[in-house]
């Protein structure tokens, strides 16, 4: 152990696990280690739930281990709640997982002068793989991430063109956070509604229920189908609609696992920041039917190059309708994730940010390993069946 140097860790560390335990030894080999905790008000605000153990009790059970030499409560707030005690501490290694790792951490790193260090979440002497998520056990309720022709789920923008949206439905395997564009809200809804998984019923007709409660009669700013139906319906799906309709006309569904196994070893998604709580996407729109046209033709290229593998065709697909959304919708990109990008253009075929964009995650499809990104597994059974 290097006691010459300060080693700094943040983190939640909510349900103590052999992962974590796992985690902070090996970082305490880089030298002295001091642990920033998230506070109780912030895994609400980022979690959307609140924590399974207090601040205080947390701080008690990390403090106990040998391996720490210190933990304080983190004096910030949102995703970089760590950057004040970060800041006063002054650290020669700041060292994250790869869940933790966002580019936004590792450029104040830099500007900062710290080491910046991202460890791989391996267990312990064949222990299990150990994550809160998982401990948890909250819910089994997926997410989804839309992949093409987003926004054409909302009339305003169907009654210019129509055309298909694509989503796919993955697993809980790690605890997105809130305002990122992976649907949480409607997700949230689904949890009021059946608790820890979906009932045993047809995926359709849940997608139908959920769209109904996630929008009550009367609601100004009805969240589009696509998100229920991303979360009830297994798999990769595309779905048709008529100009200016809530729900879609008809479905397709890809369930092979070779072309889901495809997808899964090219996607990889980048933390980037919850989106403001002022965030308003709905300024200065450009809502043509030139540019609807544009996003509904993407999505078709994309999902015929899913269907046959075919990583160009599906690229372009994919990089277009990320554009045509853009055209339509400006403030969803801003000067911060351009910066982001430009770290991965030697790798990254193409991008789209998750949701409403403003922050929430980078979603880049690559040949080449990304290294420090999360990857991701798509929810392949109902389960109803």
């Amino acid at each position: 152990m290097s006691y010459n140097k300060k080693v700094f860790v943040s983190g939640f560390f909510d349900m103590l696990h052999s992962g974590h335990i796992a985690f902070l030894k090996e970082a305490s080999d880089y030298g002295e280690l001091h642990v920033g905790l998230g506070s109780d008000r912030t895994i609400s605000d980022l979690k959307g739930r609140n924590a399974v153990y207090s601040e205080d009790e947390r701080k008690y059970m990390i403090e106990a281990l040998a391996c720490v030499n210190e933990v304080s409560i983190n004096r910030g707030e949102g995703i970089l709640d760590f950057l004040p005690d970060l800041k006063e501490l002054k650290p020669d290694i700041f060292i994250v997982n790869e869940e933790g790792h966002t580019p936004e951490k590792e450029q104040i790193c830099n500007d900062l002068n710290i080491e910046y260090k991202v460890l791989r979440r391996i267990p312990f002497n064949g222990l299990p793989v150990r994550s809160t998520t998982s401990l948890l056990k909250e819910t089994h309720i997926p997410y989804r991430i839309d992949l093409a022709g987003t926004w054409i789920d909302q009339p305003y923008v169907s009654k210019h063109c129509p055309g298909w949206a694509v989503t796919m439905s993955i697993e809980p395997t790690i605890e997105f956070n809130e305002r990122s564009g992976m649907a949480t809200s409607t997700r949230k809804k689904a949890i009021e509604l059946w608790n820890n998984q979906l009932p045993p019923e047809n995926p359709e007709k849940l997608a139908k229920i959920l769209f109904r409660y996630d929008n009550d009669p009367g609601t100004k700013d009805v969240s589009g189908s696509q998100d229920s139906i991303g979360i009830a319906m297994p798999g990769i799906n595309r779905f048709f609609y008529e100009k200016g309709q809530y729900w879609p006309s008809r479905f397709e569904t890809i369930s092979d696992p070779n072309i889901l196994r495809w997808l899964e070893e090219r996607l990889y998604m980048v933390t980037l920041w919850p989106r403001p709580s002022d965030f308003v996407v709905l300024e200065n729109t450009d809502i043509t039917p030139d540019n609807v046209r544009r996003l509904a033709s993407a999505a078709e290229l994309a999902w015929e190059g899913l269907t046959q593998m075919n990583i160009g065709r599906f690229t372009e697909g994919f990089a277009a309708s990320f554009d045509a959304q853009v055209a339509m919708f400006p403030k969803m990109m801003n000067d911060k994730i351009t910066r982001v990008i430009d770290q991965h253009l030697d790798k990254a075929l193409a991008w789209k940010l998750s949701g409403a964009g403003g922050g929430g995650y980078l979603i880049l499809i690559s040949e080449n390993e990304i290294r420090n990104a999360i990857k991701v597994k798509i929810r392949t059974k109902g389960y109803w069946l």
